[in-house]
């Protein structure tokens, strides 16, 4: 099973920027993965999806402001955040979208003042 590794969490004033990196154990270069989202006292939510044929996909609130890519050589997913908002703030997760998926362990990101 594909062992999964967040980094780059951090608390980030509103406005700012945060680069969000998935470490992946094993070549990634042939899946479709995503990154996800939990805010506090809410239900874990798909941020942002990659196909295995680097098609990207987001949801509406962070359309313009996140992107998401891969480095297949390294074995790594990023989330590049900008623009971030308070109601981005929460512990963000990689995840191999197939059935039983592996998903890593999360890397929390705060947007305050």
């Amino acid at each position: 099973q594909v062992q999964l590794a967040e980094s780059g969490g951090d608390l980030v004033q509103p406005g700012g920027s945060l680069r969000l990196s998935c470490a992946a154990s094993e070549n990634i270069s042939d899946t479709f993965m995503g990154w996800y989202r939990q805010a506090p006292e809410g239900a874990r939510e798909v941020v942002a999806t990659l196909t295995r044929f680097e098609h990207p996909g987001y949801i509406n609130p962070v359309k313009g402001r996140f992107t998401i890519s891969r480095d297949n050589a390294k074995n790594m997913m990023y989330l590049q955040m900008d623009s971030l908002k308070p109601e981005d703030t929460g512990v963000y997760y990689c995840h191999i979208i197939r059935p039983n998926g592996p998903w890593g362990h999360g890397t929390q990101v705060t947007v305050s003042s």
